[in-house]
């Protein structure tokens, strides 16, 4: 059993695949051609016990989000500030307003530990049900990270739980957001802008590099596009008006 088939269909799909008969590739003459995940589990779903997928699935959504409302930003700045990062600036959670607010040191450590609970969240669903599943603990951990049941649903925008589960899934479209960002906000400073437009060609991207693309990746991708580039529409506006702060990374006395 490799990596890169319980990558494809984690612990709980692969067991019903083995168990029933359920075939997880075509083979050809060029070898081991994958299935797309959508095929494999609505396949599964029509065999006996097939519900319990469902519920691992439905427990990797549930997982995400859990582990996203877990507010890094709140909780450095209560802990080392006793403040609230979110009565100042922006009024977001997350490390770009940590770092305009109190510093480079609380905005690294805010951007390291938000991009340590998104993969915390896309790869240990991924062991658990696949790349289904790491999609959809991904998406479901940036909607707690911006709506976060621990912090009466008032978060951050969710840029840098993004952009690990993209970093997780599709390292190669990674790279290129990647550089897409660093060449936008060096010759900017916005990191906003930045985010907005890596957020537009994330599934253009990931239509182009990735072949069999599934329907939930696909969908999967277009709504955490469409989440971050809704999150930042205060940003869009400001940038219009040509009021949007510009990034700095000297630190704060």
């Amino acid at each position: 059993m490799s990596f890169a088939i319980l990558k494809s269909y984690g612990y709980v799909l692969l067991y019903f695949c083995e168990r029933y008969g359920i075939s997880n590739a075509f083979q050809t003459d060029e070898g081991l051609v994958k299935r797309s995940f959508d095929g494999v589990f609505m396949e599964t779903l029509t065999y006996d016990k097939g519900w319990i997928a469902a519920v691992v699935l439905l427990a990797c959504a549930v997982f995400g989000y859990l582990l996203g409302s877990i507010n890094f930003a709140v909780i450095i700045s209560r802990l080392f500030y006793h403040d609230d990062v979110r009565a100042h600036g922006s009024g977001n959670a997350g490390a770009t307003n940590m770092l305009r607010t109190y510093g480079r040191g609380a905005g690294i450590a805010t951007f390291l530990l938000d991009g340590v609970k998104g993969a915390v969240a896309v790869l240990g669903s991924m062991l658990l049900m696949g790349e289904g599943g790491a999609y959809i603990a991904g998406l479901f951990c940036i909607l707690g990270h911006i709506f976060p049941v621990f912090y009466k649903f008032k978060g951050g925008k969710g840029v840098v739980v993004s952009a690990v589960t993209i970093l997780a899934l599709d390292p190669v479209v990674f790279l290129c957001l990647l550089a897409l960002f660093v060449l936008i906000v060096g010759m900017s400073k916005y990191i906003s802008l930045g985010s907005i437009i890596c957020a537009f060609f994330y599934p253009l991207l990931l239509n182009a590099f990735s072949q069999g693309q599934g329907f939930l990746s696909a969908t999967i991708s277009v709504l955490i596009a469409a989440i971050v580039i809704v999150m930042h529409k205060s940003n869009i506006k400001r940038l219009m008006n040509r009021t949007e702060s510009k990034v700095s990374f000297r630190k704060k006395v």
